[in-house]
């Protein structure tokens, strides 16, 4: 992730109002009050993945309030989604109060004013989501205002994953797969939440399908690597073979075929595009996990019904 802002580098004289003048009243608009200012610990690093922005972010112990003076410079509608690494923190929004944890994830409304009150050091992920976007994927078209999940069993637990996964491998993937990704996040985001508001059982079905969202996600930042197999994903994924045959049958393909569909469908992008420095045909093909031209122009042919020389030329006329 890129980093923001850090307070390493700074005098531990200097640290407190550093922070408070670089990132508070800029960056987040929002009032803290450390209780030991003179020994503060900080930073922010963040990641854009489309409309969601991901922060990761250590703060020392602090009460932090939005305020409604503070609203009118917002120039966003969103929430925030919190899990956090280590340390705990009280959410207070709308008469509402609860604790968060590394075992508890937080929704709560960035566009009402709050109070976080983080007890000792805590490190954590905030996600900041567009309020239209996330509360279209509810039934009834919102979300609610405020939310608690736990984060240690079931769609929770794959949903913090997903977002680790993100924080850690996502910064280097090009823009457009990043927006991608950041839509699958807000699918498993409202699951989640939903299917805790509702208090209800999670199937099955719906808990191998936001399993499959996440496995997707590992091989599209592993999608050109030639020994990607099924094998690879499953060890890297922590689950069995056999189970992962199980989540691609619910789209009734097979692993491999996602895995070359999606292949031929980067190699089709990267012949449309010129910001490539690929010099021919067969250097795009081993970019993208193909071991040969020829296998490349086959499976293109078969899934586009032209070669891919014909995209080539079809550019230059």
């Amino acid at each position: 992730m890129d980093l923001v802002f850090s307070t390493d580098a700074l005098d531990r004289a200097k640290r407190y109002a550093a922070w408070r003048d670089a990132i508070c009243d800029v960056y987040v608009h929002v009032n803290v009050k450390a209780d030991d200012p003179d020994n503060y610990d900080g930073f922010i690093r963040e990641t854009q993945f489309g409309a969601v922005a991901m922060t990761e972010c250590l703060v020392s112990q602090q009460l932090i309030s939005r305020q409604k003076s503070h609203l009118s410079k917002l120039d966003k509608d969103c929430y925030y989604v919190q899990f956090i690494q280590s340390g705990s923190v009280n959410v207070l929004q709308s008469g509402d109060s609860f604790r968060t944890s590394a075992g508890v994830g937080a929704l709560f409304c960035a566009s009402e004013p709050y109070h976080l009150e983080c007890m000792g050091k805590v490190q954590s992920y905030y996600l900041e989501i567009p309020r239209q976007a996330f509360g279209s994927r509810f039934p009834g078209g919102q979300a609610p205002l405020a939310a608690t999940m736990s984060t240690g069993r079931g769609l929770g637990r794959i949903a913090v994953e997903f977002c680790s996964m993100l924080a850690s491998q996502g910064t280097p993937l090009d823009a457009g797969i990043r927006a991608r990704l950041g839509e699958e996040l807000m699918d498993i985001l409202a699951l989640a939440f939903d299917s805790t508001q509702r208090d209800e059982p999670m199937s099955e079905r719906v808990v191998q399908k936001a399993r499959l969202r996440s496995v997707k996600a590992w091989i599209e930042d592993h999608l050109c690597d030639p020994a990607l197999s099924p094998e690879m994903i499953a060890k890297n994924n922590a689950i069995s073979l056999r189970y992962l045959h199980a989540l691609f049958r619910l789209e009734g393909r097979s692993v491999s075929n996602w895995i070359w569909n999606r292949r031929i469908e980067l190699g089709h992008d990267m012949l449309l595009r010129s910001d490539h420095d690929a010099r021919s045909l067969t250097e795009i093909a081993y970019r993208v996990g193909f071991s040969s031209s020829s296998h490349f122009s086959t499976m293109f042919r078969r899934r586009f019904g032209i070669r891919p020389s014909d995209v080539i030329r079809g550019k230059t006329v």
